[in-house]
């Protein structure tokens, strides 16, 4: 019997995380029987000096609860931790997240990890939910993050008397428009895809890029591509940005798998 043919009106899932991050999810996709692309809108890159870091993590006894904000935050950070405290806290605003901290063996079983209770607002203001701001206050909290960030949640933190201290794990950029990623984005323009944005800074770079790449007409057509989101501040700033065709998620993999259609 012939293999299953994926649908034609199935289109490439185009998969726009760190390129680090994206393998597994595009492994799935596959499997399932569709064309995934991993197309990436955010470079990682490690700190140009790292001994800030590795002084902070030093002094994890210090600290009431540790918070990362992304898994690249807890890749970076657990390169320069042997192993983790097991009576410090954790705090995390998405699935990923955990899925990263348990490859670097921290899991429920072992930590106590504090994460959103709703899986459709994971993100800073998730966090805070989840979290007794009254047993931290006078405590100190580290925030573990790139060079730059929302100022939210430290914000938050301090406004209810918590001593904040931030860090910078890693670097984050767009990536470099040159040829070939200027060819590859005009062929996506000119097909019909779904498209996984799982950061708003990567959706504004994919707007930067569209408007640099084929001006009012490439964002056009973007705005009406197929956009699957894990937060709901992704949402917002997807339908800021003028797209229309917007799924809400929630976090982690398996719901944004969830979320698309499969050949049957």
């Amino acid at each position: 019997m012939a293999a299953m043919q994926p649908s034609p009106s199935l289109h490439p899932i185009i998969i726009t995380r760190p390129a680090a991050q994206a393998s597994a999810l595009a492994q799935q996709i596959t499997a399932r029987g569709r064309q995934p692309i991993i197309f990436p809108l955010l470079e990682i890159l490690p700190l140009s000096d790292s001994a800030p870091l590795q002084a902070v993590l030093d002094q994890l006894d210090t600290f009431a609860l540790v918070v990362f904000v992304s898994p690249n935050a807890i890749d970076a950070a657990f390169r320069h931790i042997a192993s983790w405290p097991p009576q410090l806290p954790i705090g995390i605003v998405g699935e990923g997240s955990r899925a990263a901290l348990a490859r670097h063996g921290v899991t429920a079983q072992n930590a106590t990890i504090f994460s959103p209770p709703d899986p459709a607002r994971t993100d800073s203001e998730g966090l805070l939910q989840a979290l007794d701001l009254a047993t931290l206050r006078g405590l100190q909290v580290l925030l573990v993050r790139g060079e730059s960030g929302r100022e939210f949640f430290a914000d938050s933190l301090l406004a209810a008397g918590i001593k904040v201290q931030a860090v910078a794990a890693y670097r984050r950029q767009a990536p470099v428009l040159d040829a070939a990623l200027k060819s590859r984005l005009q062929l996506l323009l000119n097909t019909e895809n779904d498209w996984i944005l799982t950061s708003s800074e990567a959706l504004r770079h994919l707007m930067d890029l569209v408007q640099a790449v084929a001006g009012s007409a490439g964002v056009a057509k973007i705005q009406q591509q197929k956009l699957l989101v894990p937060h709901a501040r992704i949402a917002e700033t997807a339908y800021a940005l003028g797209f229309s065709d917007v799924t809400l998620t929630g976090s982690g993999d398996e719901r944004l798998l969830d979320a698309l259609q499969f050949p049957l």
